[in-house]
Order: structure tokens, then sequence, then C-alpha cells
């Protein structure tokens, strides 16, 4: 299976392209940017292509993270895969940015907890607690970041997300101490791949995972009177 990954959750613009039976991934790139996904993406994925020396239509999935991120980004990368899975009659499948961030720490040691936190401001972070095994308990949710360092707090944990200093930070108050902090500002492109490659078949098209209303609101008092 050929898989094209892509994110533009975050701080970054991904792509990557994981051959499942041909050496695992062939091609990535990331570019750490705030904004600019729409204009940087799809030459970034023709990029990948070419070093992979793959077509379009040797993609057998596609795959996006779908959230928690920024209300743009999300829109960019999934209307791309959800667009390019269209035009080459394949699937497309979405993926949490929550999961995708603990990937590879589940896969390297799932005995530790993991807690994922994205920054959301406000003193809020999106939040998402594993257990071992890599069992959930705490669903992805918005959460005051109190919260998430009461989390990190309850067993000696890694803690990963953009939010992850500011959780660690947190518990300089306390007599706890992680076991690893990563603040990466989006999670790593191959384990994105990896991790849409090994979901089941049949899901929906991808839809963004906001865990929020927009912090923009209509103006409804200033609407116009319909005629």
């Amino acid at each position: 299976m050929r898989v094209l990954a892509i994110d533009t959750a975050l701080a970054a613009c991904s792509a990557a392209i994981l051959d499942t039976s041909n050496g695992g991934i062939i091609a990535s790139e990331s570019l750490p940017i705030l904004r600019g996904h729409a204009e940087a993406l799809m030459p970034l994925i023709g990029r990948i292509m070419t070093e992979a020396g793959t077509a379009f239509r040797d993609v057998d999935r596609v795959v996006v993270t779908t959230g928690p991120g920024s209300f743009t980004g999300l829109r960019v990368g999934i209307a791309a895969a959800r667009g390019i899975a269209l035009a080459i009659g394949k699937t497309a499948v979405g993926l949490s940015t929550l999961s995708a961030y603990a990937a590879p720490y589940l896969a390297d040691d799932d005995n530790a907890p993991v807690v994922v936190a994205i920054d959301a401001r406000h003193n809020h972070v999106y939040l998402q607690v594993f257990a071992a095994g890599g069992r959930t308990v705490t669903g992805p949710r918005l959460a005051p970041l109190s919260e998430a360092v009461r989390a990190a707090a309850a067993a000696p944990a890694r803690i990963v997300g953009s939010a992850a200093q500011m959780v660690a930070d947190g518990l300089a108050v306390t007599d706890a101490m992680p076991l690893h902090v990563d603040g990466a500002g989006a999670p790593e492109i191959d384990w994105v791949a990896r991790m849409g490659a090994a979901l089941p078949e049949g899901q929906s098209p991808p839809k963004p995972q906001y865990l929020r209303a927009p912090d923009a609101q209509p103006q409804n008092a200033a609407q116009l009177p319909r005629r």
C-alpha cells in the first residue's frame, strides 16, 4: 500500500509517502510555518511525489490530520486530502492530531502514560491522556491548563505537544517530574503516514475536529435587513 500523508493542522505544512511493501517512508518534507499552508501545500506534495517517483494514480490511500488545530490549517489539509482522493478514486481517512503526537511514544514504550497537550490559548489546551497499552483515559477535549497539569502529575508521564512545556512548568510547583517533555509544534508526518496505513477500511471522509467554537463570531447586530 502507498499512502500519502498530509498535516497542516498546526505549526507545520507536511507531507509524506509511505510504501508499506517497500521500505516504509520513501519521501517526506515538513516546513515549519504558522500561516500560508494553502500556498505551500500543493508544491510541497509535488516535491515529495517527485522524490518518491510516485504518481497520484499509484497512491492507495490519503490520510490527513483532522485536528484539533488551526481552523484555517485544518480546512486546507482536509480539502486537499479529499480532493486528491476524489480525483484518483481512492479513500481519504482522517487521524486525530492528538493521536499522531502520541504515536511514536506509545510505539517506543506503551507502559508509561503519554499526556498530549496542544496550546488552545487563554490558559486552555486541547488534551488527551493515554495510559498503559495506549488506552485512552482522557478523551480529546478542550481543558484548562490546570487539568493537564493534574493529569501529568498523577503518574510519571511523557508530555508532548505544543503546550508540553506549559504543562511541565505547571508541574514545577508539585513534586511530580515528567519522564520526557517534547514541545514540538506539530506531530511527526512519518507517524501520520504509518497510522493512516493501519486504519481500518470503510471510514467516512475526514472532517475537522475543532473541539471549540471559532473565536470569530458573526456580527448579527450589523446584518442588513433582507428585502
